[in-house]
């Protein structure tokens, strides 16, 4: 056997080949979802696939001389977790560049990691905290001000992203993207200025976040070689969650086919730690036509294998129905008339049999939407067989839910609420934050549902967040949201993380379910995640997590069992000091972690006095202890 010595199971005798398994995982708490076998010990994989399914004694036969046998030590055994909406290829481009303030618990913290991080940064390059954090999460419940960014990084630099509402610049920052006195605000977006006109570092969606987006091109990128790195080392943080698959939504400034050739390249090469399945975003206003046009006779969804797979178009389709959720500012009003351009998308789509996905933030765009796909469905041409969905739908209406579910539609529901939840509800009022979106009336009407991040320009990329606020209803700053009936049970929650993203893009047959024949993508967990406090989930990370039979990341018990990663570049990348998320401890070990520090100060502190006395320092003994309070 290839790794950790294993009692109570001996390799069987044959042939080398013999049909062994690749990896037999054993011993452990496993969580199937399948009905019809929910719970086993143990399994085996051959050729990326489970093979059998049981215990001990199921899988012995399949046991050989060169099987890697792995013990979970009892430990809980997930399905993989796969994101339905995750912005996966144009975070994994710039990962190494950016300074993640995922899981940070305070300001404080942070601006000391961007004060050493300007230390260390090289002349030309900047400073970029680009989402998965908001201020809710920090002790002291605030931004930091362009005083503080000024003081932290004075030559450097700095571009902070606070999810889709503004972004606060440095005095260096400014300079580099042009912002001058007569620079004119952009469409939808406001340069704040001071009392004499001049940028003094906040930018403010308004509602639309092109003006964050635009000012963040401008800082400089990573030749193709370090794309591929950066993509590598992005794909190994998410399998640290335990994520094997996702669906990438596309997104601004994310072209086609060129910041796609990445993962293509990785993809062909066998390097994909993560499933892909991509949709194609038009990027360009007045262009959308021309651009689906081209791509539905050139490619066809489907295209591709199991780990990089072409699956739709959107997340728009046009830029003009796209309704941007900025919940610090009043929703926005579309223009009138877009249905016109809108339609001639989806019958173009239609036609070829294409399925999409669609942003749709508010209940007046998704009626808006729909009355278009009824009049092609009068018609005969949708959906035409394509699987389409809308994203997000923080206030779809009843009404809405039953023509989505009439037209045979998904919807994906994102965590944006754990990073905006308090926004909404001063906006909207605690009842509308309460169903924002409704996901257990979505549930009811029969339409299939699947759960995201949105990642990683608002909200972290970490699943176990977006589980934790489907369980609990709660933000990252703790504030309850989500009456009871809209809560998920544990189990239905991680059904919509795993099974729920295979059958958008049509692979249910394949993934989100542990059962003989399925792809071998699973997850040892950390904590069990159907036991522990719920104030714990955010906290649970996979120690091995395996894609098609493949471990692709490994630590605790399992350290250097994974793949090698090339190192992280360059050498001043903040990934490569701080890594990414940055974990905290649970709720439940908070005091048992406290009981080690104070043993390690104590530990300290006698070898300090040791040391002392070696040195003549101090006497022999220790003097006894006293305390005048209680002195005779």
């Amino acid at each position: 056997m290839t790794s950790m010595p294993v009692g109570g199971i001996t390799p069987a005798h044959g042939s080398p080949d013999g049909g062994y398994a690749d990896l037999v995982l054993r011993n452990g708490k496993i969580h199937t979802q399948d009905p019809a076998r929910p719970s086993a010990t143990a399994f085996a994989v051959r050729d990326s696939r489970i093979t059998v399914l049981g215990d001990d004694h199921d899988i012995a036969g399949s046991v050989g001389p060169g099987t890697r046998v792995v013990d979970a030590l009892g430990r809980r055994v997930v399905p993989g977790l796969n994101d339905s909406h995750l912005h996966v290829i144009r975070g994994g481009l710039n990962y190494v560049l950016e300074l993640r303030w995922d899981g940070v618990p305070s300001l404080h913290q942070a601006l000391a990691m961007l004060r050493e991080q300007a230390g260390r940064t090289p002349r030309g390059q900047w400073i970029r905290v680009v989402g998965g954090w908001t201020a809710e999460q920090f002790a002291e419940r605030r931004m930091p001000t362009p005083a503080e960014l000024n003081a932290a990084a004075p030559d450097t630099p700095v571009f902070v992203l606070h999810l889709y509402q503004s972004a606060i610049l440095n005095r260096a920052a400014v300079r580099a993207a042009g912002f001058t006195r007569d620079t004119p605000d952009p469409k939808g977006g406001q340069i704040v200025r001071d009392r004499e006109g001049h940028p003094n570092g906040l930018l403010l969606a308004a509602p639309s976040a092109l003006v964050l987006y635009s000012t963040l091109a401008e800082a400089p990128a990573l030749d193709d070689a370090g794309k591929k790195v950066s993509t590598r080392h992005f794909l190994r943080e998410l399998n640290r969650f335990g994520l094997t698959s996702a669906v990438d939504a596309a997104g601004g400034f994310q072209n086609f086919p060129e910041n796609y050739a990445t993962v293509t390249e990785l993809a062909r090469a066998g390097e994909l730690s993560v499933r892909i399945g991509y949709h194609l975003f038009p990027q360009t206003a007045g262009q959308e036509l021309a651009d689906l046009r081209r791509w539905t006779e050139t490619v066809r969804p489907g295209d591709g294998d199991s780990w990089l797979r072409l699956n739709g178009a959107g997340e728009n389709l046009i830029w003009a129905a796209a309704d941007f959720e900025n919940f610090s500012e009043p929703r926005p009003e579309l223009a009138d008339g877009y249905e016109g351009e809108f339609e001639q998308a989806v019958r173009l789509l239609s036609e070829h049999g294409w399925g999409f996905r669609l942003h749709a933030t508010y209940d007046e765009t998704i009626r808006r939407d729909l009355a278009v796909f009824e009049k092609l469905a009068a018609e005969g041409l949708f959906p035409a067989g394509g699987r389409w969905l809308f994203d997000h739908a923080e206030t779809v209406s009843p009404d809405s839910l039953e023509r989505i579910a009439a037209l045979g539609g998904g919807i994906s529901v994102q965590n944006r609420m754990s990073f905006q939840g308090r926004a909404f509800a001063e906006r909207y009022g605690a009842q509308a934050a309460g169903t924002a979106p409704p996901i257990a009336d979505m549930l009811r009407a029969g339409i299939p549902l699947a759960a995201g991040t949105d990642a990683t320009r608002v909200s972290s990329y970490n699943p176990w967040v977006a589980l934790h606020w489907l369980v609990t209803g709660r933000t990252v700053g703790n504030l309850a949201l989500r009456p009871a009936e809209q809560l998920l049970s544990r189990e239905r929650a991680l059904e919509l993380y795993t099974v729920g993203g295979a059958r958008l893009t049509g692979e249910e047959a394949d993934k989100g379910v542990l059962a003989e024949g399925r792809f071998a993508d699973f997850a040892v967990l950390s904590h069990d995640y159907l036991t522990v406090s719920a104030a714990d989930i955010p906290h649970i990370e996979s120690v091995l997590t395996v894609a098609g039979g493949r471990i692709v990341y490994a630590a605790d018990t399992y350290e250097g069992l994974d793949e090698a990663l090339p190192p992280i570049g360059p050498a001043w990348s903040p990934v490569g000091h701080y890594g990414g998320y940055q974990a905290t401890p649970a709720p439940s070990t908070a005091g048992a972690c406290q009981a080690d520090v104070l043993a390690e100060a104590a530990a300290e502190s006698e070898r300090h006095r040791q040391w002392r006395v070696a040195r003549g320092a101090a006497p022999q003994e220790p003097s006894p202890a006293f305390d005048p309070c209680f002195g005779l």
